[in-house]
């Protein structure tokens, strides 16, 4: 493994763990620190990591960093329905940005063609990668709808005893579309990281 690949990414991603330990003031805050980077630098030198790391739509170096962070907050005894929370306002600023270019769009009566675009274009790359596997997928002009059986962002979520805590990862899309209110119209009915299925429907308004 690339050594600096490793360092870089263990910078770009503590950030956010340091940003839990201040937020919920925890203490021992560079120890906690010192422990996680530990943890998450041998992680990125797993066989484990290896072989998840083959998915060109996944950014694994991410997703194995938040991993880290729930295994740490964990350890330090706290529950599932509190990890997510933590995690989620961590990263905040991450997605603030993004969130108004949403909105922005979201001021405009082709706001659905863009959001079918988008989706046709993810549905075909986690296909070609096979990091998500479909049961249905339709992409109707006032309707989006899709059935996902299997995704690996829980299977590595899984693979670590936490899939439960996958649920950061399926809460981004719930995200996304809060910025997508005028004119789309985002119905989750479940997903995988508490269910046997993530069932989603898209409606033009």
């Amino acid at each position: 493994m690339d050594k600096k690949e490793i360092d870089k990414n263990l910078r770009s991603y503590a950030k956010y763990y340091r940003k839990i330990l201040e937020n919920e003031e925890i203490g021992n805050a560079d120890e906690r620190m010192t422990l996680y980077e530990t943890r998450l630098r041998n992680m990125y030198n797993s066989e484990e990591f290896a072989k998840h790391n083959i998915y060109p739509s996944i950014n694994i170096y991410f997703v194995y960093a938040v991993i880290a962070m729930c295994l740490e907050l964990k350890d330090a005894g706290y529950a599932d329905d509190r990890i997510v929370p933590m995690v989620e306002k961590s990263m905040e600023g991450r997605w603030s940005a993004f969130v108004k270019i949403l909105k922005f769009i979201d001021l405009f009566p082709f706001c659905f063609s863009v959001v079918r675009i988008w989706n046709r274009s993810d549905h075909a790359d986690r296909v070609k990668d096979s990091s998500i596997t479909y049961d249905d997928f339709s992409l109707g002009k006032k309707k989006i709808e899709y059935n996902i059986c299997k995704c690996m962002y829980v299977e590595m979520f899984a693979h670590y005893g936490i899939r439960p805590l996958c649920k950061i990862f399926c809460n981004t899309d719930l995200i996304a579309y809060s910025g997508l209110t005028r004119h789309v119209k985002f119905v989750r009915h479940s997903d995988l990281s508490d269910g046997t299925a993530c069932f989603d429907e898209i409606f033009r308004k």
